[in-house]
């Protein structure tokens, strides 16, 4: 074929078709030269080298007349090799497009995707000829048009938001409605009895385990595993190609689409804090040839050698204004084309240091900021990463919200019955306020979770002590052995009838008190109905069995599906469980009102010494519905309700408070009779709380 190739524009990053040819447009500050290559449709035989002719303001760019939907490319970027320097061009390897919109093929391991040679005395220093074209994914034209017909974003408020966390195979793989040939794929997630299903739970977003195109890492492929949560993102704009059954990106639009016409949102969580090329011994399959020194963080004065924030073996450089510009590109795309609510930064502050600490005016925190797109999606950070100065909890900017690690650690101990815990839980209930209420926060910055996809599930939580990660393959050392987790009394599985009745209290404790408190729930898919991964807490490499939810569920899994049911109509019922302003447990001398009190036994409020009391586990909490819900100073209008958290080993009789303007108390929870059903009692009634369980009653008006 005889190409006709035009200068082009250097906007918009990437391959577009304007319906008569495609613009390629690849910045690299410090490339001499930029070949496109087209492949044939196998994806092996390259057809052609097209050199970019023009270079604009580090852009090369070019248009070929002609070129369709479907045509795969890559890059081949020419330039210095001198690692010590920071640059890293090898022309012999072929280069994944950072704005490729669909990925075609597998990775496939072998020596030639390194630009060094492999087993060579000067290691990365050393310079590798092979071509690495037959062994990576090719880029792919796509047409971005779509018939969205009636499509609209949710746009729910955070007051009535609570994430469901899944992970694309791992919830249809073995979903019993799901198609055989659409399991692990987008299209089996848009399967109606499964969105239904997730619908019916009465959660608000789909919170996706991370969809960007990633690499299966070569050492777990040689151990028979694979990299399975997908934290190791290869291109920003792809959907990753195994997801995808019938190879279009149309898919992922279908389930958005589907989502939203259940009223979901879908939320991604997303890895823009480094990429699947690891460290200087690490593969080139993009970035690093296309321009090694401005895509990383690398050591001052030793530039071979990257910052590793990440634990992973690189850092992306978001201090870099490309770099922010293809990540906010990115963000972009995924909203106004793809459709979807929101963002879960993964090792989110990475994104926000500079070289002299974290800090809110980062240029990525800045671009985000003022970009009129992003700023009307959900942005929520995991607020630490493995780097000095790592945990930023708290310290995101106004209108970030974020995942409150204080809240699970919190919790996890005081339902295990650790001593000390009643003052922090007192704060956890409440949306933390002292971490989050300053800059004009709300108490919708705090998610709080008890257990995600890393670490224990909420059964294991309940079922083991310790870690046991042996199918990972490293001996048990990987995963945190931090856990806070209570076996109640046996190890494992057990038919101990006492036992088995404990843990579902345990996990109901659990559910209620994550869907009462303030702030902003999130569950993980599986809990539910106490899903197990046999106490691994590290299952980021089992994608089989052990990492796939099972969906035969008995009579107690039933019946924990309809508890957590229960208790999320309950907290969309109740405004007070999701108060928009933080409560102060401070008397308002204008309305007369307090907005929370903390109650013990007697039915009285907590005393200094009740709260340093180290040895004390019962808490009651007064949510008074007249407290002051916006800035306007006057009374509110919900409902009083009364939360009494027992971790103690052993009953506790509690006095029920009496209320001003109150006739009596309407019990609407007890973990211990889950499918009690209400049932009044009289303004300072005694009423036993059963060992570790948790009552919620209201006041009726």
């Amino acid at each position: 074929m005889d190409y006709r190739v035009r200068e082009g524009l250097p906007f918009p990053m990437g391959a577009h078709w304007d319906g008569k040819g495609v613009n390629f447009a690849l910045f690299s500050r410090n490339a001499s030269k930029v070949e496109l290559c087209l492949f044939a449709d196998d994806g092996q035989r390259e057809l052609a080298r097209i050199a970019l002719p023009e270079y604009s303001n580090e852009v090369w760019h070019g248009y070929i007349e002609g070129l369709a939907p479907g045509q795969l490319y890559g890059y081949r970027v020419h330039g210095e090799y001198a690692p010590e320097a920071g640059h890293r061009f090898n022309a012999n390897k072929l280069l994944i497009d950072p704005y490729a919109r669909q990925l075609w093929g597998e990775l496939r391991w072998d020596p030639a995707l390194f630009g060094y040679e492999i087993g060579h005395k000067d290691k990365d220093l050393s310079f590798d000829e092979r071509d690495s074209a037959p062994f990576i994914p090719k880029c792919r034209v796509v047409d971005e048009g779509y018939d969205w017909g009636s499509d609209r974003h949710p746009q729910k408020a955070w007051n009535e938001t609570s994430f469901y966390e899944m992970h694309v195979r791992g919830m249809t793989m073995r979903h019993p409605k799901v198609r055989d040939d659409l399991r692990g794929t987008f299209a089996g997630l848009a399967t109606p009895d499964l969105l239904d299903y997730v619908r019916a739970l009465g959660v608000s977003a789909i919170e996706l385990m991370p969809i960007h195109a990633f690499v299966h890492d070569q050492y777990l492929l040689d151990k028979g595993l694979r990299n399975y949560w997908g934290y190791n993102s290869i291109a920003f704009f792809a959907p990753h190609p195994q997801y995808l059954s019938d190879g279009g990106i149309e898919e992922f639009k279908r389930f958005v689409a589907a989502a939203h016409e259940r009223d979901l949102e879908v939320v991604l969580d997303v890895v823009y804090n480094h990429t699947a090329e690891g460290s200087e011994l690490g593969p080139t399959l993009s970035f690093r040839g296309i321009d090694n020194a401005v895509y990383y963080k690398l050591l001052p004065d030793q530039g071979r050698y990257y910052i590793n924030d990440t634990g992973t073996g690189n850092t992306l450089d978001t201090g870099h204004p490309r770099v922010v510009q293809m990540v906010t590109d990115s963000l972009r795309y995924w909203v106004e084309v793809m459709h979807v609510d929101g963002f879960r930064f993964d090792l989110a502050t990475i994104l926000g240091r500079e070289p002299d600490g974290f800090s809110q005016r980062n240029g990525f925190f800045v671009a985000v900021a003022q970009d009129p797109t992003l700023a009307r999606v959900k942005l929520v950070a995991e607020p630490w990463d493995s780097g000095p100065g790592g945990y930023q909890l708290g310290n995101f900017p106004p209108g970030w919200a974020e995942w409150n690690g204080r809240y699970r650690d919190t919790l996890r101990a005081f339902w295990r019955g650790d001593p000390g815990q009643l003052p922090d839980l007192a704060r956890r209930l409440t949306a933390s306020g002292d971490i989050y209420d300053h800059q004009g926060r709300s108490p919708f910055a705090s998610v709080n979770f008890v257990a995600v996809h890393d670490g224990f599930s909420l059964y294991d939580l309940t079922a083991y002590n310790d870690k046991h990660n042996e199918a990972n393959g490293d001996d048990n050392r990987d995963g945190s052995d931090d856990n806070r987790s209570w076996n109640c009394g046996v190890e494992g599985p057990t038919d101990q009838e006492d036992i088995v009745e404990l843990r579902q209290r345990q996990m109901r404790n659990f559910l209620a008190s994550l869907f009462f408190s303030q702030g902003v729930p999130l569950l993980c898919s599986g809990d539910e109905f106490g899903a197990t991964r046999q106490g691994n807490n590290n299952v980021y490499c089992q994608d089989n069995d052990l990492g796939w939810l099972h969906w035969d569920h008995d009579a107690a899994a039933q019946a924990q599906i309809r508890f957590v049911q229960k208790v999320i109509q309950l907290r969309q019922r109740y405004p007070m469980l999701r108060h928009g302003r933080f409560l102060l447990g401070r008397y308002h001398e204008t309305l007369k009102v307090k907005d929370v009190s903390w109650i013990n036994a007697n039915g009285e409020e907590m005393t200094e010494g009740e709260w340093q009391d180290e040895n004390a586990r019962c808490l009651g909490v007064l949510l008074d519905g007249r407290a002051q819900a916006t800035g306007i100073v006057r009374r509110g209008e919900d409902d009083t309700l009364l939360l009494i958290l027992n971790a103690a080993a052993q009953a506790v009789e509690f006095c029920l408070p009496k209320v001003s303007e109150g006739k009596s108390w309407e019990r609407l929870v007890d973990t211990n009779i889950p499918d009690a059903d209400a049932q009044s009692f009289a303004l300072s009634a005694p009423y036993l709380v059963t060992a570790r369980s948790l009552l919620f009653v209201l006041r009726t008006q």
